[in-house]
């Protein structure tokens, strides 16, 4: 998860029900702000050098990492630190955003520098949701593949966290991008050998329109605690008939909360919002933004959607469903 969600599983929530406000989500990250593989994305805005598509950015297919971008193309050693992977130019707060980005307190920070755990995502009446860190801190599972196998054209993986799955597209030859609001997640997707950039969904971002498909794993369909407004932002980065790949929960839930980052040792981080959703609910937001369900599948316990952007609302995908691999897919 980076800055996203919770793990692929629906772990046993802890002392109080999940009642929340209306909304949805699994628990994921990146969004108006929420954390997890990648909660909550939330960075300031970048400059002149985040250009519009056809400027200085880099068209799916070529390098994601534009000139000018304090990106790390893949092998690059520009490791980030805090200054050099945040985008420069004056921030401008977000309606959802907070003072203090939440994937950046020092409970997460900490998990992701040593790899481990325990850490959780807190409801203000004690409810708690485990965060897999060292799952997202190892290298990609067989339930991963099952998602890398569906990717095409360029990837940009929103709330990549350590950059599990930027790592493992870029061997196969497949350009990636992930983005985190975490300067920790950034520096270790690209220690590990992978492009990042330390930037909020929410902010401009490299190729707008542009990339072939989208990923919002580890519960980071949470991000922002707005499932239907995200869903809107990532619309606007895919090109036509692009697609997203989402993470949701397997119970059918709808709801948004507000949650800290905890790691159980009294390490609490700010308050975000945060969205929990299961495949109805995300349906049902998906056909609201723009969206069409196109297949549903399982894998190790973890619950998966691909969504296809649809054409002048007409509900047709504007790029042919690729078949599905074999084994665990199922339509609908």
């Amino acid at each position: 998860m980076g800055s996203s969600g919770g793990s692929g599983r629906e772990p046993a929530a802890r002392p109080g029900p999940p009642g929340a406000a209306s909304g949805k989500s699994d628990a994921a990250h990146d969004g108006h702000r929420a954390p997890s593989r990648k909660p909550s994305q939330k960075t300031t805005p970048s400059d002149e050098h985040t250009a519009p598509p056809g400027e200085n950015t880099a068209a799916p297919g070529e390098n994601t990492a534009p000139p000018g971008e304090n990106t790390a193309a893949h092998g690059t050693p520009a490791a980030p630190s805090g200054e050099h992977t945040q985008p420069r130019g004056k921030h401008t707060a977000l309606p959802s955003e907070q003072a203090t980005p939440p994937w950046r307190a020092d409970p997460y920070t900490r998990a992701l520098r040593t790899g481990r755990g325990p850490l959780f995502l807190r409801r203000a009446d004690g409810w708690t949701l485990p965060l897999d860190v060292e799952r997202w801190c190892a290298e990609a599972d067989a339930a991963d593949r099952t998602v890398l196998s569906r990717c095409q054209g360029a990837v940009l993986d929103i709330g990549c966290g350590p950059g599990r799955l930027v790592t493992a597209l870029a061997p196969l030859g497949r350009p990636c991008l992930g983005i985190d609001v975490s300067p920790a997640a950034v520096a270790r997707t690209v220690g590990g050998g992978g492009a990042a950039l330390c930037r909020s969904v929410f902010e401009p971002l490299p190729g707008e329109g542009r990339w072939g498909t989208a990923l919002l794993i580890d519960g980071n369909i949470g991000i922002g605690g707005d499932p239907r407004a995200l869903l809107a932002r990532v619309g606007r980065l895919v090109a036509p008939g692009g697609q997203l790949l989402a993470e949701v929960v397997a119970a059918d839930v709808d709801e948004r909360v507000l949650v800290r980052v905890d790691d159980g040792r009294g390490g609490v981080g700010t308050a975000f919002p945060w969205a929990r959703v299961g495949a109805p609910a995300l349906r049902r937001h998906a056909r609201a933004a723009g969206w069409t369900a196109v297949e549903r599948w399982t894998a190790l316990g973890r619950h998966f959607m691909a969504l296809r952007r649809v054409r002048n609302g007409d509900g047709v995908p504007t790029v042919p469903t690729p078949p599905a691999p074999p084994t665990t897919a199922r339509t609908g």
